[in-house]
């Protein structure tokens, strides 16, 4: 859609679908990188815990007729809505995932910005060459990040998954593209260079940790996709060992930003929606030491 079709309208209505998603920083980033381009725009939180498929397509019917630009998905949900939708962009098809929704013209069309969210925010910690990736989770998430990292030629993706079919049928959408399962954590870990977290493990409440943290070590980058807290206990422990660290932050504001341009035809502010961003974990943090 053209800058003078939602210029004229000055309104964006956008929200996103999952459980939980109370702690959810995309109505402050949406609304601030829609303030900055001259439109009114809403974020509304959507938050149904247990929809089955009749009622997570209430729900996207809704997305279809009360003027939504489109909605953002996440846990648990980007797997579930895939087969609900109009049509799914090709790298969506591809993994079975989505993340994003656009409503336009009537129709659903499924997308997903984890995945070049997740491929921006990564490349700075890849090698040149030689990069074996440990990835842990092979849901919704973790697809992405695995498609991500295929797409950054990373040739070894060592997928551990604690339901092992699960991590089957990601490696196999891989199979050309040197992913493979792992049976375990530690074997993912052996000689790797990288390890990412693609659960929920760590989000608050949860304080656990998906890897063992006598398995971290200085010289393995790690990434974490949750974001609250922005230091998970992962994170924590790996810099405790001098590791290098991502927090889920980057993959946050350029999934958004991404999600922000299919939802308008606008490309807005990654600094602005960065700035939104966090003030949220400012405010959460203040408001969680004062506790």
């Amino acid at each position: 859609m053209s800058k003078r079709g939602y210029a004229a309208s000055k309104k964006l209505l956008t929200g996103l679908i999952g459980a939980p998603i109370a702690h959810s920083a995309s109505p402050a980033m949406h609304e601030r990188a829609a303030e900055a381009l001259g439109l009114r725009g809403h974020y509304q939180l959507i938050e149904v815990a247990g929809a089955d498929a009749a009622g997570l397509r209430l729900m996207l019917e809704g997305v279809r007729r009360l003027g939504f630009a489109g909605v953002n998905v996440t846990y648990p949900y980007k797997e579930a809505v895939v087969p609900l939708l109009d049509a799914l962009a090709p790298g969506a098809a591809g993994m079975g995932a989505v993340n994003t929704v656009v409503a336009r013209d009537g129709r659903l069309t499924g997308h997903n910005t984890d995945t070049t969210g997740f491929a921006r925010a990564v490349m700075p910690l890849l090698a040149p060459a030689g990069n074996a990736i440990a990835l842990i989770g092979a849901g919704g998430v973790g697809k992405a990040i695995a498609f991500a990292l295929a797409s950054l030629k990373v040739a070894d993706i060592r997928v551990f998954d604690s339901e092992p079919a699960r991590a089957g049928k990601l490696v196999a959408l891989l199979a050309s593209r040197g992913a493979r399962v792992a049976a375990n954590v530690e074997e993912a870990l052996e000689g790797a260079t990288g390890l990412v977290n693609g659960t929920p493990v760590g989000m608050l409440p949860n304080r656990d940790t998906p890897v063992p943290v006598g398995l971290l070590r200085a010289d393995l980058w790690v990434a974490d996709a949750v974001y609250s807290p922005l230091i998970t206990p992962l994170l924590a422990a790996a810099r405790e060992k001098g590791a290098k660290i991502m927090t889920g932050r980057d993959l946050a504001i350029y999934q958004a930003a991404d999600a922000f341009e299919l939802f308008t035809g606008l490309a807005p502010s990654t600094e602005i929606m960065g700035e939104a961003f966090d003030a949220v974990m400012a405010a959460r943090s203040a408001a969680y030491q004062a506790a």
